[in-house]
């Protein structure tokens, strides 16, 4: 005989097995009994009998979410994560409908602190950000306006940033704050994590000024909307951080197309380090730069 998640077992022809039972709610309560003294393997036979024999009885949508628990005691997140999925497509009246979707959101956890997922429920493969996202958004989409949802939504961006998908981790903290923005604890969380998700791209190996620029609107968007919150100090230094760097950034491009002739190109780059911040340290080296140049580049605009 084969139960999901259990595999195969043998049981001998024509006997009727001592789990076995031939009313729905016996056969249900043959599986809590063996659930509460940790059988699982039992409880896991006798709840599958329940869908197998009577999956349209009022027995059923206990019965998988037993099949669920077994498998997530027994390390088989993924399987338990399906059968959760189960009560929720085919029992949405389910008493545990909630308790299902945390529990999938706990599962979904484990998957996003590194968890590998598995083959066949045995064989560790390996860790993945974009399958643990994909559970995020099934939580999501299991109940948009539940209570685990915003959590789910957050750590979809979550999983993206641990992925260094920072324009998706982007996209889904901002869904995130404008979904959820009547619950200002998640708004907040989502419009921070922006801010961060963007500078992070802009550290990049190469450092992107547009990024820098994304960073620096979201942190400023944040302490508007959300002034008391803790973390309006962190985003100030960050916006300093940034701002420095997009200095340095410029004035390093200007002296590159200093050095390649292009006095044009230099002269534009040196007055966006005034720009950015015109009491930078650099800020006097480009004034003095600027005025060095003019007269190269009036030589050059006049030939």
């Amino acid at each position: 005989m084969y139960a999901p998640g259990e595999g195969w077992y043998y049981e001998p022809y024509g006997e009727t097995a001592k789990w076995q039972r031939t009313r729905a709610k016996e056969q249900l309560q043959v599986a809590e009994d063996a659930f509460v003294a940790k059988d699982y393997s039992t409880t896991i036979r006798a709840a599958y009998r329940v869908l197998r024999v009577w999956p349209l009885s009022d027995y059923a949508p206990r019965a998988e979410y037993l099949i669920g628990r077994c498998l997530e005691i027994k390390g088989k997140d993924e399987a338990a994560f399906n059968a959760y999925q189960t009560i929720i497509e085919k029992y949405p009246k389910s008493a545990q409908y909630n308790e299902v979707l945390w529990r999938q959101y706990a599962i979904a956890g484990r998957f996003l602190n590194g968890e590998w997922f598995r083959l066949w429920n045995v064989i560790p493969l390996y860790p993945s950000m974009d399958e643990t996202a994909k559970l995020y958004d099934k939580i999501v989409a299991n109940g948009p306006y539940s209570e685990v949802a915003p959590h789910a939504q957050l750590n979809i961006g979550a999983a993206r940033e641990k992925e260094k998908n920072y324009a998706e981790a982007v996209q889904a903290y901002n869904t995130a704050a404008d979904r959820y923005n009547n619950q200002p604890a998640i708004a907040a969380d989502a419009m921070y994590r922006v801010g961060v998700a963007w500078q992070k791209q802009a550290d990049t190996a190469e450092y992107d000024q547009n990024a820098a620029a994304q960073a620096i609107a979201a942190y400023t968007d944040f302490m508007v909307v959300f002034p008391d919150d803790s973390r309006v100090a962190d985003a100030q230094k960050a916006i300093t951080k940034l701002k420095a760097e997009q200095v340095r950034s410029s004035f390093e491009i200007a002296k590159f197309y200093e050095q390649d002739h292009k006095w044009a190109g230099a002269v534009i780059y040196y007055n966006n380090v005034l720009q950015l911040d015109a009491n930078s340290p650099l800020a006097a080296a480009a004034r003095t730069e600027i005025e060095r140049l003019k007269p190269r580049l009036q030589a050059a605009t006049q030939k």
